[in-house]
C-alpha cells in the first residue's frame, strides 16, 4: 500500500507539493485551490492494488480539480473509474454538461476525457477504483465513452453497484488477487448495465446480478443483527425480489439463508465476547438479534463445542498470543 500526507510538510508547501506529486504525477489531473487558503491545507493519500484494479482514498481540504487534453495526452490511465465522494458535495462539469454531487454520491466514468470538479468550501473524503479497460472486451468497446455520470437512488441497479463498491473497498487488502478480479469483474458489468451499454440477458450479466444480490443481502444482514424479525422476507423487500430469489442466491454457497444469518449472528457473539469482557452474555445475545436465550445456546454450543463463558474465559486467558487480561 502506498500511503503519503501532507503533515509533515511546512503549511505553505503542502498544496504545491500534493499538486504536483499526488496531482500531476501520480493522477495526471490539475489541481487548484484559492491562495488564501493555501496554508490551511492538509492532505492525506493512500492506494493499493486490488487485483487488477486501484484502490484509491483521498482525505483533504477542499479543492478544485480538472482534466484536461494535456494531463490526459501526458498520463492516460485507459480505466474505467467508479468513486464513492464520502463528504466533500459539489459539481463536475463535463462536454456533455454540469452533474451536481452529494456527499454519498457514487459516479461512474472514464479516466481519459476532460472534466473540471468543484468542491464546496470544507473537506473531501473520496474513494476511487480504477478498473484498467485493456484486455476487456466489453468495457473497451463501451467505457471509452462515458462521461461523469452519478447513480440514481431509484435506479435499478444503483443499490447493486453501491454494494458491492462498498465491499470491495471495505474489504481491500483482505481479499486474494482471484476473489478481487471476480468481484471488481462483477462490478464492471454491473456499471456497462447501468449505462445501457449491454443486455440484461447474456449469462454474464445474470452473473453479475446475482453475486451483486448476495453481497447486497450480507451487507443487509451485517447491519440489521440485532432485528429478531430479520430473515428471508426481510431480505426480498430490500431487495426487491422474491422470496425464491432469496433462497437461490444462498444456494451455491452452501449455506441456507438462515444459516447464514446465524452464522453472522455467532461471528459478531464472539467479537463481543472478547473486546467486551465485562458485557453480560444475555445482554450480548439478544443485542445479536436471538430471539431466546435457549436458541442462543443451542446454536452457540454447536457451532463451539462450548459455553459464552467458557469461550470467553479462553479467549481471554487461555489462547495462546493472546494478552492475559487479569
Amino acid at each position: 500500500m502506498l500511503s503519503w500526507s501532507t503533515d509533515e510538510l511546512r503549511p505553505h508547501e503542502r498544496f504545491d507539493h500534493w499538486r504536483e506529486v499526488r496531482g500531476k504525477h501520480l493522477a495526471g489531473v490539475t489541481m487548484d485551490i484559492d491562495r488564501d487558503k493555501r496554508g490551511d491545507f492538509r492532505g492525506r493519500f493512500s492506494s493499493m492494488p486490488l487485483g487488477s484494479a486501484l484502490l484509491s482514498e483521498i482525505q483533504a481540504t477542499a479543492y478544485d480539480v480538472s482534466r484536461n487534453r494535456e494531463d490526459i495526452n501526458r498520463l492516460s490511465s485507459d480505466s474505467l473509474r467508479i468513486s464513492h465522494l464520502i463528504e466533500g458535495p459539489g459539481w463536475c462539469d463535463t462536454p456533455r454538461g454540469r452533474v451536481y454531487m452529494d456527499a454519498g454520491a457514487i459516479s461512474t466514468s472514464y479516466s481519459d476525457l476532460p472534466f473540471a470538479l468543484a468542491q464546496r468550501p470544507g473537506s473531501m473524503h473520496v474513494r476511487l477504483l480504477r478498473i484498467p479497460i485493456d484486455g476487456h472486451e466489453a468495457l473497451a468497446r463501451s467505457a471509452r465513452d462515458f462521461h461523469t455520470e452519478t447513480l440514481a437512488p431509484d435506479s435499478r441497479y444503483s443499490k447493486l453497484i453501491r454494494a458491492s463498491f462498498l465491499s470491495l473497498a471495505d474489504a481491500g487488502a483482505q481479499l486474494a488477487a482471484a476473489e478481487a478480479d471476480s468481484a471488481i469483474g462483477h462490478l464492471a458489468q454491473l456499471v456497462l448495465l447501468s449505462r445501457g451499454a449491454i443486455g440484461r440477458s447474456t449469462p454474464e450479466s445474470r452473473e453479475a446480478v446475482r453475486a451483486a444480490h448476495l453481497t447486497a443481502a450480507r451487507r443487509i444482514i451485517a447491519g440489521n443483527l440485532y432485528r429478531q424479525d430479520l430473515g428471508v422476507e426481510t431480505l426480498a423487500k430490500a431487495l426487491v425480489i422474491s422470496v425464491r430469489q432469496v433462497h437461490m442466491l444462498f444456494e451455491p454457497t452452501g449455506m441456507s439463508c438462515h444459516r447464514t444469518i446465524t452464522a453472522m449472528r455467532l461471528d459478531e457473539v464472539r467479537r463481543l465476547l472478547a473486546q467486551t469482557p465485562e458485557r453480560p452474555v444475555i445482554d450480548i445475545a439478544f443485542a445479536c438479534g436471538f430471539d431466546s436465550l435457549a436458541t442462543f445456546y443451542r446454536a452457540f454450543r454447536r457451532a463451539e463445542g462450548a459455553t459464552p463463558g467458557d469461550y470467553r474465559h479462553a479467549v481471554l486467558y487461555d489462547s495462546p498470543g493472546v494478552m492475559m487480561r487479569r
